[in-house]
């Protein structure tokens, strides 16, 4: 599959799985990307935050992503039927090439790659519960490659299609459900990948747009 590096797909972890704030918070990394960022459109009123951004070899930006609505905890048994979230994950679009220093040859891009990182991204956020730490290393490790699999088979049977506005246009997207929550991936016209990935709130009622000022979401 073509896709960027898995190294940083995953949102970092403190003890205990939580994610770090201030790791969220740093808008310096998203200022750096060459591509537009997008997030929820203007329908959506609810909080907005920054999660992270991951890097190529070369410290090129290649993808990240912003937060809408609830701030998911991972341990979610109490609180999965109260968190209501969406991430969109943006991805550059990028053929493959050198590195920087010409010694490497970085993957392009694809929709799968925005598939990708959103499936593992739910994950991240996924708690099955009667599981203690060690069953849950196991188990994400396998669910990370179900993931991997699946985001290379966007024309499988698991995947349904969803159109849904982007910038106000109408975009198909690739689109399932799991038991921990949705994930959707498609592209735009402005070139780069959109992944998203959700509990709490349909997936049907939301629509995408180029983010005017990302430090808006440095809240």
């Amino acid at each position: 599959m073509e896709t960027t590096s898995r190294v940083g797909a995953q949102a970092p972890a403190a003890e205990g799985g939580q994610q770090v704030p201030s790791a969220r918070r740093t808008v310096d990394g998203y200022l750096l990307a060459p591509f537009p960022w997008y997030g929820l459109d203007e329908a959506f009123t609810g909080p907005r935050w920054l999660m992270q951004v991951g890097m190529a070899a070369d410290g090129a930006v290649e993808h990240g992503s912003v937060g809408h609505g609830d701030e998911p905890s991972v341990r979610n048994e109490g609180t999965e039927d109260k968190e209501k979230f969406a991430v969109v994950v943006t991805v550059a679009g990028n053929p493959a090439r050198r590195t920087a220093d010409g010694t490497g040859l970085l993957e392009a891009t694809s929709v799968s790659s925005a598939a990708w990182l959103a499936g593992v991204g739910l994950l991240s956020f996924t708690w099955p519960g009667q599981m203690d730490h060690t069953l849950r290393d196991d188990w994400l490790e396998q669910q990370t490659e179900t993931a991997w699999v699946l985001a290379d088979d966007l024309a499988g049977d698991d995947w349904s299609t969803l159109s849904l506005p982007v910038d106000g246009v109408p975009t198909p997207f690739h689109y399932r459900e799991s038991e921990f929550g949705w994930v959707l991936a498609g592209s735009t016209q402005a070139g780069v990948h959109v992944g998203a990935y959700g509990r709490g709130m349909s997936a049907y009622g939301l629509g995408f747009a180029m983010i005017k000022d990302i430090a808006a979401y440095a809240q």
